[in-house]
């Protein structure tokens, strides 16, 4: 076995109840029962046009810097509704992908999204694009398609660890990586958790909020509290 130039055909998958149970919920409200330790750095972007929230299960691909041999394996790879998640060493100076790979993507391979800890280009074309395209920015230059790389293995991207399989949860905010042999308890707190986060909006609107947790906090904090103007 080759460590470091290797392709897994096979990969642990959620079920589509699963997947569908996280529909919906956004990735915020996940994150606040996963202990707010699952978000990707936010230097990755959704840079196209698409809206709502992306869930899917993770298909990974460790890539060298500014290469691209092993991204288009792993598009040929792809089941409809995939999330290809690319790890490229935090090297942002060539763009991995552009139009012409994001158009097979969406229309050949039926893609759930991309998520690429990298630079991608053809901003004009990818701002108007459905499909959910995050990375960190992009750039005209190039990339390389000489390898090595890795397809289906663990990978860390935006500094959180992917497995492959692992459920990815996508929207405006951002992205988190739901670990898949967790999924099932996730689920049941984060739907528990939308509904009460619903609940705190509309008392938000309404008036209703209760707001007596700050000065409590602040007051557990030993924080002083001056009736008076600075510099008086």
């Amino acid at each position: 076995m080759s460590v470091g130039n290797r392709i897994y055909l096979k990969r642990a998958m959620p079920s589509q109840q699963l997947l569908d149970g996280f529909a919906g919920i956004p990735a915020a409200n996940i994150a606040d029962t996963m202990g707010r330790s699952c978000a990707m750095h936010p230097r990755i972007k959704l840079m196209s046009g698409a809206k709502g929230v992306l869930v899917g299960p993770a298909l990974t691909v460790k890539a060298r810097a500014g290469d691209n041999l092993f991204i288009h394996q792993a598009l040929d790879m792809a089941l409809p509704g995939d999330i290809i998640v690319v790890s490229n060493d935090e090297d942002d100076t060539r763009a991995l992908m552009g139009e012409v790979m994001f158009t097979y993507a969406q229309y050949q391979r039926k893609l759930g999204g991309l998520i690429l800890d990298g630079a991608i280009r053809d901003m004009d074309a990818v701002r108007d694009m459905e499909l959910p395209i995050y990375a960190t920015g992009y750039t005209p230059g190039g990339p390389h398609k000489e390898g090595p790389g890795e397809i289906n293995v663990p990978i860390a991207c935006g500094g959180i660890s992917v497995n492959p399989g692992d459920i990815i949860v996508a929207d405006a905010d951002g992205i988190i990586v739901i670990p898949l042999k967790d999924a099932p308890e996730i689920l049941e707190a984060a739907k528990k958790f939308h509904e009460q986060d619903a609940a705190k909006v509309e008392a938000a609107k309404n008036g209703t909020s209760k707001r007596g947790w700050v000065m409590k906090k602040l007051e557990e904090k030993g924080t002083e509290i001056i009736d008076s103007a600075y510099g008086e």
